[in-house]
């Protein structure tokens, strides 16, 4: 279900005013997007599930916090999301992602589900080492579909800086993944 930000402004003025139903039509509708979010960022479902937990709370507990007019409310929910993740990077290390890989059973376990899996081992972990600001820019416009303009209001840079973060998030991707390995 695909909604507008005129439907958004209707829906956050009415949880401005103490409206529990309109509160969690807004959670139903943007839990999924946000906790995407959160996995590319975190790569860990529980992390996930408790900054986009946090958010929400954030959000009832303070209606007012999102400003009509300033942003859409899905990029300004996207930029709180991206600081809780930057806050919980930096209370914990990094979980590495081989740890999170699940074993299928040997008689399931076909050759392209194991490269399929090394590859995407290996994108993560290079994503992973981009400097915060291109692995943002990254994952909001290539993960999360973002347009650079959004991802600009976001960072809160123009878009010819968001440009230059993707090109050398790129470069750099592409310098650590060699392609002819995958």
């Amino acid at each position: 279900m695909s909604y507008d930000s005129e439907s958004d402004y209707i829906l956050l003025k009415e949880i401005q005013k103490g409206n529990h139903s309109a509160f969690s039509k807004l959670v139903n509708i943007y839990t999924t997007r946000f906790y995407s979010m959160a996995y590319r960022y975190l790569n860990n479902q529980q992390d996930a599930e408790d900054i986009v937990q946090k958010a929400f709370l954030k959000l009832w507990k303070n209606p007012y916090s999102w400003t009509p007019g300033k942003a859409k409310f899905t990029t300004w929910f996207s930029r709180v999301i991206i600081n809780l993740c930057l806050d919980q990077l930096k209370k914990r290390k990094l979980v590495s992602i081989s740890e999170n890989f699940e074993f299928m059973d040997q008689s399931t376990l076909q050759i392209e589900k194991i490269i399929k899996e090394e590859r995407n081992i290996l994108v993560q972990k290079a994503i992973q080492q981009l400097p915060t600001r291109q692995k943002t820019a990254l994952i909001l416009c290539f993960l999360e579909g973002y347009s650079n303009k959004e991802v600009a209001t976001i960072l809160e840079t123009t878009e010819k800086a968001v440009q230059s973060l993707l090109l050398r998030a790129k470069d750099f991707l592409k310098r650590q993944i060699d392609i002819t390995k995958l």
